[in-house]
């Protein structure tokens, strides 16, 4: 599975910003249909992706990465989330940028 790279920011009156929960569930939403689109078998990749989103969002962690994200992006700072599997598990990382 690659890497699914959440990368979350403030709305400004130019720019529609988004959380990164709002960014996992539309993540998890688009790979749900193309799931449905194909019938929901065959792409074990998009299973992997849709199966990873869903257990981050059901995780306590996520609310964690949540906090620890605003806290940087009051900050001025860029941060992103990566989730990936490692050995079979579910990683998520928080990434930040100066």
């Amino acid at each position: 599975m690659e890497v699914i790279d959440l990368s979350p920011r403030y709305s400004t009156t130019d720019v529609p910003g988004k959380c990164i929960k709002c960014l996992a569930e539309q993540e998890m939403n688009n790979c749900l249909l193309e799931l449905l689109r194909q019938g929901g078998a065959g792409n074990r990749e998009l299973e992997e992706r849709f199966e990873a989103l869903v257990t981050f969002l059901k995780s306590p962690e996520s609310q964690k990465l949540r906090d620890e994200a605003e806290r940087y992006l009051a900050e001025g700072k860029q941060v992103s989330v990566n989730i990936y599997l490692e050995e079979g598990r579910p990683v998520y990382r928080l990434r930040v940028k100066e």
